[in-house]
């Protein structure tokens, strides 16, 4: 039997961005689900979307969003040629710069769970957002990986999923509804948790008792949604934070483990070489990045 659910290594690549071009391509997708979100922009041809026993035919310049946990696909309308960018991404990678607003992934959950907000967004209503740009500037850099990469994907999804937001709000989405209203701990939500409390002592068993869950249950579940362990999961968004730092501060190691979630230095250095196949003061050397550290 054919498995619908689509997996993929978040842990790794928390973004992902790609054409597809029926010129290069024998089968069209099929139906699949996924644990991120995915965002469609036609480029040429009409392609009909199927997603919750609904559908909706989309044209040059329309963008589609498909929610985690979404049974959806995309198939050609007549014969024609057809080509559209995709990009799909974890949006608890993508955070607001503020406290009070509520979380990226709050507002698209309550955008799904909101059966008068179609997740179609037109060509007219994307025409101050170039949304074409976009897709193209987060395939080109995840393609290239240039230095700063990612930060440019981020701020580039950011911008486009706020303008697709605003859009929904013009419908009727309620956007203020969840201000006062906590999270509740989730396995969806859960990275968000561990992005914001990385620099604190994080236990798998605290996490899953978070979510409601027995232990061993939810080291499966949080596998097979990342890829990865969570004890893997924390290491990475923790190197990743300490690569910022040496990257963009002259701060030393004893700050930058502290800040972190390192116990100590050498806890930092072993566990950024591991990743990273080189020492906190290699990398920040290579990169002629602000600062002399010293590792003894």
């Amino acid at each position: 039997m054919t498995q619908l659910y689509e997996p993929i290594d978040t842990l790794n690549t928390p973004y992902d961005a790609f054409y597809v071009d029926s010129r290069n391509l024998n089968d069209p997708p099929r139906p699949h689900w996924h644990y991120y979100i995915e965002l469609i922009y036609v480029e040429e041809g009409t392609l009909r979307a199927d997603y919750d026993r609904r559908s909706a035919v989309l044209h040059p310049g329309d963008l589609a969003v498909f929610y985690p946990k979404q049974i959806h696909t995309l198939s050609p309308e007549g014969c024609g040629r057809y080509r559209y960018g995709v990009i799909k991404f974890d949006v608890g990678r993508l955070t607001m710069s503020t406290v009070y607003t509520p979380k990226l992934r709050t507002l698209m959950e309550t955008a799904r769970n909101d059966a008068s907000i179609l997740p179609i967004v037109s060509k007219e209503d994307l025409a101050p957002v170039q949304a074409g740009s976009t897709f193209q500037t987060c395939i080109e850099e995840l393609d290239r990986r240039n230095y700063g990469y990612d930060m440019i994907v981020q701020s580039a999804l950011s911008s486009l999923l706020i303008s697709v937001i605003r859009v929904f709000k013009d419908r009727g989405l309620n956007v203020t509804a969840q201000r006062s209203v906590p999270e509740e701990a989730s396995i969806d939500s859960v990275t968000e948790y561990i992005d914001a409390h990385s620099a604190e002592p994080l236990l798998v068993e605290d996490l899953a008792k978070r979510c409601g869950m027995s232990y061993s249950y939810f080291a499966r579940t949080f596998r097979r949604m990342y890829g990865r362990g969570c004890r893997e999961y924390i290491e990475f968004v923790r190197v990743c934070k300490a690569e910022d730092l040496l990257l963009f501060t002259d701060f030393d190691l004893t700050y930058i483990s502290q800040e972190t979630g390192f116990s100590d230095c050498s806890h930092l250095i072993k566990t950024f070489k591991k990743w990273k196949n080189e020492t906190p003061k290699q990398y920040r050397l290579r990169r002629n990045c602000p600062g002399v550290i010293s590792e003894s």
